[in-house]
């Protein structure tokens, strides 16, 4: 069977944790979207593991596949492996010849724009990874693809067609200096020899072919996405959003599956018990500021203090850029509205250890947007600025051995985080899965297993 991990929020969400906690039951993990822009962060033990482009699983031994609607950064790809190896690990990846390949110009043209963007409403404040570059060039039928760096005939001629135009764009339409990035014969030689090594070590295939025959033998497959609904490039808080569709309609397109496929499969929800962002757009239910923001910027400059608690508390730092994370209370219309596009099935709660002390804990229940009370995100960023948040409180609960909690079960919870878990469950209309109390793989209570 199938289960699809899908983030709920804005990423960080702590996906990768989860596909961590059910990978004994899994046998391939799957990426259908994003590229390095990612950051899983899996701990087991003393260990901790932090991974952009490698699917989680395969920190559990399982085979990880990059699948056609990724975009992946050959260099990335292959010091997370090189790195994982050197840990005494052996990750068994392999990537769709159908997914498109990151080259050096789309990162400088990544950062390219954002500085032209930086001091309009447009800044989205990307990572820098080239990540929407290559999605454009992948919409605009001009991409590079896995399958190219196995040609070199096919690789040389599309860098011949491509690289120019990258060149004027960088040269005439922003005033850059051009270098090595944009030169087709060093170019050329450094992805022909990804592509030998892609080769060598047998990693390419075709995604769709190779995740249903494993499917059809009886094995479980986890479709694992990145980021989060909020910053999905439809349903998101656009033009803040990310290139690519996290939510689990995209499972599908993907990897190369069929929609019913995924659609017999579960649909499990990551929801973080507060709700971080990195990077610019709306965040209603703001605590505070962070550096670099006034707090015209939004949120509640009283309660910063409270921000920089939870922020520390929860180690709320970018996995790959290390940005220090914006804090807002649990945002429940951004969850319905989630809910409702992927069709969740289960839901896994994380991070309520870190809300553990506080006297009293409050949740954006719903939004009045021009007198009418909203119980979900409005479809533009525009209108989602003109929300006022309306809160519901609820009292606090305490710290807790909570190893000792995930050893002993949901009912060993504190009875105020329960109730703090019930009403989100029953606002989704969705049963909990998991609820994390710890980043650890042994710092979860398991309530339900989807593979069952």
């Amino acid at each position: 069977m199938t289960v699809t991990i899908v983030g709920s929020q804005l990423g960080d969400e702590g996906k990768g944790g989860v596909v961590d906690l059910y990978g004994d039951e899994v046998d391939v993990v799957a990426r259908y979207q994003g590229g390095d822009n990612a950051g899983h962060t899996v701990v087991f033990g003393e260990e901790e593991y932090k991974l952009s482009l490698v699917p989680s699983g395969a920190i559990r031994g399982k085979v990880g596949v990059l699948g056609n609607g990724c975009v992946v950064n050959p260099e990335t790809l292959f010091a997370e492996i090189d790195g994982l190896r050197e840990r005494g690990l052996d990750p068994d990846v392999r990537v769709a010849e159908r997914a498109h390949v990151i080259l050096p110009y789309h990162r400088v043209l990544d950062g390219i724009e954002e500085t032209a963007k930086e001091d309009s409403d447009l800044d989205a404040g990307t990572t820098g990874r080239g990540i929407g570059p290559t999605y454009e060039d992948k919409i605009g039928r001009r991409g590079i693809r896995i399958g190219d760096l196995l040609d070199p005939d096919s690789l040389r001629t599309k860098l011949e067609y491509v690289v120019p135009q990258k060149r004027a764009l960088a040269e005439d339409v922003f005033g850059a200096t051009t270098d090595e990035a944009f030169d087709i014969g060093s170019l050329y030689e450094q992805y022909r020899r990804y592509g030998e090594r892609l080769a060598e070590e047998e990693m390419t295939v075709n995604a769709g072919g190779f995740l249903t025959e494993r499917i059809e033998a009886g094995e479980n497959v986890m479709f694992e996405g990145a980021q989060g609904t909020s910053i999905d490039i439809d349903h998101g808080d656009y033009p803040y959003v990310t290139s690519s569709n996290p939510t689990a309609g995209y499972a599908a397109t993907g990897t190369g599956v069929g929609p019913t496929v995924v659609g017999r499969g579960e649909v499990i929800g990551i929801v973080k018990a507060y709700l971080t962002r990195v990077g610019t757009g709306e965040l209603p239910t703001e605590l505070g500021s962070v550096e670099g923001q006034t707090p015209e910027d939004g949120g509640r400059p009283e309660m910063a203090d409270l921000a920089t608690e939870i922020r520390d508390e929860g180690g709320e730092y970018g996995t790959v850029t290390g940005r220090p994370r914006r804090v807002g209370w649990l945002d429940v219309p951004m969850i319905r509205h989630a809910a409702r596009v992927s069709g969740f099935t289960g839901l896994a709660i994380n991070h309520i250890d870190v809300l553990a002390g506080m006297d009293e804990v409050e949740v954006g229940h719903s939004y009045d947007l021009d007198g009418e009370e909203i119980l979900t995100m409005p479809p533009t960023s525009k209108q989602w600025a003109r929300c006022e948040v309306n809160y519901r409180r609820f009292d606090g609960w305490p710290e807790a051995d909570w190893e000792a909690v995930a050893a002993e079960g949901y009912d060993a919870i504190p009875e105020n985080a329960r109730t703090y878990l019930e009403y989100i469950s029953d606002e989704l209309d969705t049963p909990i899965y998991a609820v994390g109390v710890g980043p650890g793989r042994e710092q979860t209570v398991i309530v339900e297993t989807p593979f069952a």
